[in-house]
């Protein structure tokens, strides 16, 4: 995709990777729009790239479905749809609050698909488009004390895929950026946390968890996007854990070469 002058929206732009996409698509050309619960931060973000701020508060179902037509109205049909808004939680499952359950899996899941189903009739119409998924290398592999958050990442993992393939003959493309540690606010919640300090110590003994800045996740991002390539991996040397969790997807992709994927109506 060229990405200058296209409309970019980043979720959960306020801050880390967000904020880092939103600077790095806009050293690419396009214009940003960045949504967040903070609007101090987004303001003042969206000032710096000469784009839009969009307050929104992705927990409520409300502001969700009121997103995409409420950016769309004010800076113009979007291009590119970047899903970065998350949150993690810190414990073992039996002993999570349902709430903080709840509250993953509507942030990390459920808002994805929703801002998704809204922006795709109209880049579909377009005949342009480009959706953007930040999971977690926790989608691929288990981790105890993220049950729930690793859980969304699968799903979102399993749902983008599903998604290419059924947008397999039209000009949409689809991202999935799954990074392992990123030097960001969540991280540092979670080398804090009692519940993850022996797991933690075991993988930095064993070298398979450096971490990586936002800046670097957000280069590969936008060098993804324009290159309309479909993964986003670090670290590398895990490779073959996102590569085993992926070859069910690639199987079925094969199995359904030649296939006609014709929406119900031709919609």
């Amino acid at each position: 995709m060229n990405l200058s002058g296209s409309h970019v929206l980043v979720t959960g732009a306020s801050r880390g990777i967000g904020a880092a996409m939103a600077r790095e698509f806009g050293r690419a050309g396009a214009r940003v729009s960045v949504a967040a619960r903070s609007t101090t931060a987004i303001e003042g973000l969206a000032r710096e790239l000469r784009g839009n701020a969009f307050t929104v508060d992705l927990l409520n179902p409300n502001d969700v479905d009121a997103l995409i037509p409420k950016v769309e109205a004010g800076a113009g049909p979007i291009d590119v749809l970047v899903n970065n808004a998350g949150v993690e939680n810190l414990n073992w499952f039996h002993l999570e609050d349902v709430g903080r359950i709840r509250d993953v899996v509507r942030l990390n899941f459920e808002a994805p698909l929703v801002l998704s189903r809204a922006v795709l009739p109209g880049m579909l119409a377009r005949g342009k488009g480009h959706l953007v998924y930040t999971s977690s290398l926790a989608g691929s592999a288990s981790f105890p004390a993220l049950s729930a958050y690793a859980g969304s990442k699968a799903a979102l993992n399993n749902f983008a895929a599903t998604v290419r393939l059924e947008l397999r003959d039209t000009p949409i493309n689809i991202t999935l950026v799954a990074p392992g540690p990123v030097d960001t606010d969540m991280w540092d919640h979670l080398e804090e946390a009692s519940t993850t300090t022996a797991m933690l110590k075991r993988l930095r003994a064993l070298q398979l968890i450096p971490k990586k800045s936002p800046e670097l996740i957000a280069k590969r991002t936008v060098a993804a996007v324009a290159a309309n390539r479909r993964h986003v991996r670090t670290p590398r040397r895990l490779s073959a854990t996102f590569w085993l969790s992926e070859s069910p997807r690639r199987i079925i992709e094969l199995l359904m070469k030649g296939v006609p994927l014709v929406p119900p109506n031709g919609g």
